[in-house]
């Protein structure tokens, strides 16, 4: 089996199958707004009875909805050089599988999914749709890219997304966010959620000695010594970086989590979604 039928395989079984967990969706709720009570009428539906409200009037409520429009989920990757990378597995890999849970996830909800692919420039799109295909070429498209010596530009990406995407939808934006994107604008419009991948060696490596590193963006070479001192400066670089990049979403209300490339990814995006 490759690959790409291995994650598409194991998330759509994670996503229908009933037996994985107590909720085996990633987004929450019925697709209902609700409105008001009123007192139950013949040929209600009795799933909807207020049993709280009934008990203390001593007669039968039941909960009015309003049926939420059709939800537009959008999922934007970002596959510069770095994704190539992982002790476990690739984070390229792991962002490919957060695209089929998320494709899945949204078309078991009957709603629309689209996705795009976004270097330093815009790469691939797929179109809104509800059909299964388009996930399997959107994943399909992320296993194959090549992204060794691809360079990151977030601000295309927020600039690209805010121009093409007319209607509200639920923006999830997948990468390893080792720059500090400006999605103020793009949080006005959308409902914007980030997911940033990393393996825990690229943010605390072991002891190398002296070691040619190569830059996966650029190609350029790195030439030092990685003694404990040299870890321990750039480990504290990136905590500080990381916390700068949290205050910034949470300045702007993007929700966001970190998945590691050893950690279960559809655990790590109920609990994001939990509640939504």
């Amino acid at each position: 089996m490759s690959k790409l039928q291995k994650i598409l395989v194991r998330a759509r079984r994670q996503v229908f199958s009933e037996m994985v967990g107590n909720n085996p969706s990633i987004f929450q709720g019925e697709g209902y707004d609700f409105i008001e009570l009123r007192e139950y009428m013949p040929g209600d539906d009795i799933r909807h009875i207020d049993w709280n409200i009934t008990a203390k009037l001593q007669k039968p409520y039941i909960k009015i909805f309003r049926e939420e429009r059709e939800l537009n989920v959008v999922v934007a990757s970002m596959l510069n050089g770095s994704v190539y990378f992982g002790s476990k597995r690739f984070k390229q890999d792991v962002i490919a599988e957060i695209v089929a849970l998320l494709g899945f996830s949204t078309i078991k909800n009957g709603d629309l999914f689209s996705s795009y692919i976004f270097t330093d420039t815009l790469v691939s799109h797929h179109k809104p749709t509800k059909k299964l295909f388009s996930i399997h070429k959107s994943v399909d498209n992320i296993l194959a890219f090549e992204a060794l010596n691809q360079k990151a530009d977030y601000k295309n990406l927020a600039q690209t997304l805010f121009q093409r995407l007319r209607r509200k939808s639920l923006l999830v934006i997948v990468g390893d966010f080792f720059e500090i994107p400006d999605f103020k604008l793009l949080a006005k419009k959308h409902e914007v959620v980030v997911v940033i991948i990393r393996d825990r060696l690229e943010e605390k490596p072991p002891e190398m000695g002296f070691t040619s590193l190569v830059d996966p963006e650029s190609g350029a070479v790195l030439e030092g010594d990685f003694n404990a001192s040299t870890i321990q400066a750039y480990t504290k670089k990136v905590l500080v970086h990381d916390r700068a990049l949290y205050a910034t979403l949470r300045k702007h209300q993007i929700r966001f989590t970190k998945v590691y490339t050893d950690e279960n990814v559809a655990v790590a995006l109920r609990r994001l979604f939990e509640g939504s």
